[in-house]
């Protein structure tokens, strides 16, 4: 399974913390520092982070960003797109090599 997902804080911090300009980067490093010392396959864009793995894996990986994220504020909104491919593996690269060689013909 590959998904790309994205979780910030919402609602402010409790503490009344936070950035001024609105900024969540703190509480985004949080989730991707989760994600990456899982050891699953990815990769972090300025939007979304796309993770590897079996549905177990991947699910458990975005349930601690998730409480990770929380932390800085009362409120989480979390995105998630999923594509759900038995059998395959290394799509997180794969779907992009094969988009480059089609447009490189």
């Amino acid at each position: 399974m590959l998904i790309a997902f994205s979780v910030a804080p919402s609602g402010g911090h409790p503490g009344g913390g936070g950035s001024s300009d609105g900024s969540v980067h703190d509480a985004v490093a949080a989730a991707v520092r989760i994600v990456r010392e899982s050891g699953l396959p990815n990769r972090t864009g300025s939007m979304f982070t796309e993770i590897e793995g079996e549905w177990s894996e991947v699910m458990e990986v975005v349930r601690l960003a998730v409480e990770a994220v929380g932390a800085y504020g009362p409120r989480v909104s979390l995105v998630l797109k999923a594509d759900i491919r038995p059998g395959y593996t290394g799509e997180i690269t794969g779907k992009l090599e094969r988009l480059e060689a089609a447009l490189g013909e």
